[in-house]
């Protein structure tokens, strides 16, 4: 798939901009500062609605602005697509909620922004990816709901019902130190939680089943076979093959540290992603140039399991990430790119293009200017 059009009206640092970019390789490049990754982060928004940089849609509204608006046409396998999302300021959206952010499919408004998971398939890549390995489990956790949200779209819903469920159970909690929480009540949260949860689970693993030798492959690439990758789901409640009565379980056997902590401790918003060289657990032990190694072959291993499953390449967003990899690493990932639509910022033309169609962007004073 290939975005055939981008428009940008009032969105971060643009006031109107329209870009054409080639089925290929594509370099906006331009000073720090002056708004290469917010064209990115606008591709993002399209693709899963929501920015990759922030939780607050009003930080995306240009200073001073009542709302911006995102659209972009889109060729696909099966047909022409278009995504326009509009972005409207608190004061101006405050009658309405629901006013705030308006996704649009096709000129069809969305009911739910679920609806807006697969259409369009991105993998972002970005410095702060190359701490995939090292960081905390919830940078591990949104690696694979995002992409998750892509291949199966109805996980998109199945992860919301379960958070939904988990702040009210939390909720309910948090008042246990003002009022005796009523066992039946508590029992229905948990029963939620646990019908919920188990559907989140059984997803999660067998992401993890699939994305796990492509990226056993990837890594031995990386590393001329010297190092082989084992990437693993650890979820917080071990589950054979009734995950709904593990969690539910759990729940009860954790119900007085729960009160006590004043959160649910047990559940897959616990979960994990366990990361091997061999014997040795990488998030732990590994070098820095271990871990970079292995976050970068699971990302690598996005694209593949995309074009393998949805049967096109996504479109790859690349922000900035060639300056913080050595010259072997950045051959691999701009091969990998080969056959994706590629957007990658920086901020000069770099040696990775060099002898390579690229069609390059000049960022600059609020404006993409083709070169």
């Amino acid at each position: 798939m290939r975005i055939k059009k981008l428009v940008l009206n009032g969105f971060r640092s643009y006031g109107h901009v329209e870009i054409t970019p080639s089925a290929g390789l594509n370099l906006l490049y331009g000073a720090n500062a002056a708004g290469k990754t917010n064209v990115l982060e606008a591709v993002f928004l399209c693709a899963l609605g929501r920015s990759h940089r922030t939780v607050r849609d009003q930080e995306m509204i240009g200073h001073g602005l009542s709302g911006a608006y995102v659209g972009l046409e889109l060729e696909t396998l099966n047909g022409s697509r278009t995504i326009e999302i509009k972005l409207r300021s608190g004061d101006d959206a405050s009658r309405n909620p629901r006013d705030k952010k308006q996704i649009f499919i096709d000129r069809q408004r969305a009911e739910k922004a679920g609806e807006l998971m697969g259409v369009m398939n991105v993998v972002m890549f970005s410095p702060e990816d190359l701490a995939l390995v090292k960081a905390s489990p919830d940078v591990r956790r949104r690696f694979m709901d995002m992409e998750l949200c892509q291949l199966r779209p109805a996980y998109y819903k199945k992860a919301a019902m379960y958070n939904a469920a988990l702040r009210q159970r939390n909720a309910l909690i948090k008042e246990a130190f003002l009022d005796p929480i009523d066992p039946e009540v508590l029992d229905m949260w948990n029963q939620q939680l646990a019908r919920t949860g188990a559907a989140v689970m059984r997803d999660r693993r067998q992401f993890m089943d699939d994305i796990s030798t492509i990226a056993s492959d990837m890594h031995m690439k990386l590393t001329g076979g010297r190092e082989r990758l084992f990437a693993y789901y650890e979820p917080n409640v071990d589950f054979d093959d009734d995950a709904e009565y593990a969690i539910y379980d759990a729940l009860a056997a954790s119900r007085e540290e729960d009160i006590r902590r004043g959160f649910t401790t047990r559940g897959p918003h616990r979960d994990d992603i366990g990361i091997k060289l061999g014997d040795t657990d990488v998030k732990v032990y590994g070098s820095q140039g271990q871990q970079r190694t292995a976050a970068l072959s699971l990302k690598l291993s996005e694209l593949a399991l995309i074009r393998e499953v949805v049967g096109e390449s996504p479109v790859l967003l690349l922000d900035d990430v060639l300056s913080e990899l050595d010259d072997s690493r950045q051959r691999a990932l701009m091969e990998s790119a080969v056959d994706c639509q590629c957007l990658l910022t920086a901020t000069g033309v770099e040696s990775a293009v060099t002898g390579r169609s690229a069609s390059l962007f000049e960022v600059a004073g609020g404006e993409v200017r083709p070169v």
